[in-house]
C-alpha cells in the first residue's frame, strides 16, 4: 500500500536523521524546593486611594460602567 510505503520512508529519513545526532551525557537537576510554603500575610489595604477617582452615588455605592460583553 501506498501509506505503507510513505511511512516506512519516513521511518528511514528518521533513523538516518538520528544517526547525525552526536552522543550526550545525561544531564539533570536535583530540585529540593519543591513545593515551598510561605506564611499568608495581610496587609492593610487602603481604598480611599482608589475611590478617590472613581464615581460614587448619593449613598456611597461604587458606579461602573457594564461589560459590553455581558448584553
Amino acid at each position: 500500500m501506498k501509506i505503507e510505503k510513505e511511512a516506512e520512508e519516513i521511518l528511514k529519513k528518521f533513523s538516518d536523521a538520528l544517526q547525525d545526532i552526536p552522543p550526550l551525557e545525561e544531564t539533570y537537576y536535583l530540585v529540593d524546593n519543591l513545593n515551598r510554603e510561605r506564611e499568608d500575610q495581610a496587609h492593610e489595604k487602603d481604598s480611599t486611594k482608589i475611590l478617590r477617582n472613581a464615581q460614587v452615588d448619593e449613598d456611597g455605592n461604587l458606579m461602573v460602567e457594564k461589560g459590553k460583553w455581558t448584553g
